[in-house]
């Protein structure tokens, strides 16, 4: 499968379950107070069969594609550890995850699972927008002596924030989708509106200029 129609089966698949979830004319708020026209939620992919068969074996292809070197896949806490166990499990590879902070009792481990140093690493995410939450995560994993190679996640804002943090972190993200063609599929079944698009993509440029929220 190529990646344009890979793609588009990921943002088909996403949206007919709610997973990401369009309502420009009624945003939702974010905790951090900005409004959002988009609500996304990727732990439902593991509630419907046929979405699930099509994220995890769209990972493991990437992961072959992508990151032919991998010896180990290593989740986020918590919504990547499950999709980084399934497709472990088809790639026939080791798998852990890393913790938002180190347990306060026992080993007091962050990472969860064996690596060793000089392993390479690919990051298991479900969801990219700034960034920074998965960016801690691959530093953790250098610090630990991991060769990090790269991150595969299934979905990505494409904000320029997020960009912006991981070249300067120096780490290539894969997503499945993204925000611009899940838009396009959403125009294209009757979603949303046509007109719709430009204010979906205004706030990705800049979701602090609440402007998109004005129908042009």
């Amino acid at each position: 499968m190529d990646i344009i129609t890979r793609k588009k089966l990921i943002a088909s698949d996403l949206l007919s379950i709610q997973a990401v979830f369009f309502r420009p004319n009624e945003p939702f708020t974010w905790a951090s107070g900005i409004h959002s026209p988009v609500y996304c939620d990727n732990r439902l992919t593991l509630s419907d069969v046929k979405v699930r068969c099509d994220v995890e074996n769209a990972l493991a292809d990437t992961v072959r594609e992508q990151y032919p070197e991998a010896e180990v896949l290593m989740g986020t806490s918590t919504a990547g550890i499950a999709h980084a166990a399934i497709t472990a499990h088809i790639l026939g590879l080791p798998c852990g995850y890393v913790r938002s902070g180190a347990k306060d009792h026992g080993r007091q481990n962050q990472i969860e699972g064996k690596l060793l140093p000089g392993q390479k690493v690919v990051v298991v995410e479900d969801l990219i927008s700034t960034g920074g939450s998965v960016i801690e995560v691959v530093e953790i994993l250098r610090a630990a002596g991991a060769e990090v190679l790269g991150i595969v996640s299934i979905f990505t804002y494409g904000m320029k924030k997020g960009l912006v943090r991981l070249a300067e972190a120096n780490v290539k993200n894969i997503s499945l989708t993204d925000f611009d063609t899940i838009a396009e599929v959403a125009a294209e079944t009757g979603y949303i509106a046509d007109k719709d698009i430009d204010r979906l993509l205004r706030f990705r440029d800049n979701p602090s200029d609440e402007s998109w929220m004005e129908v042009r």
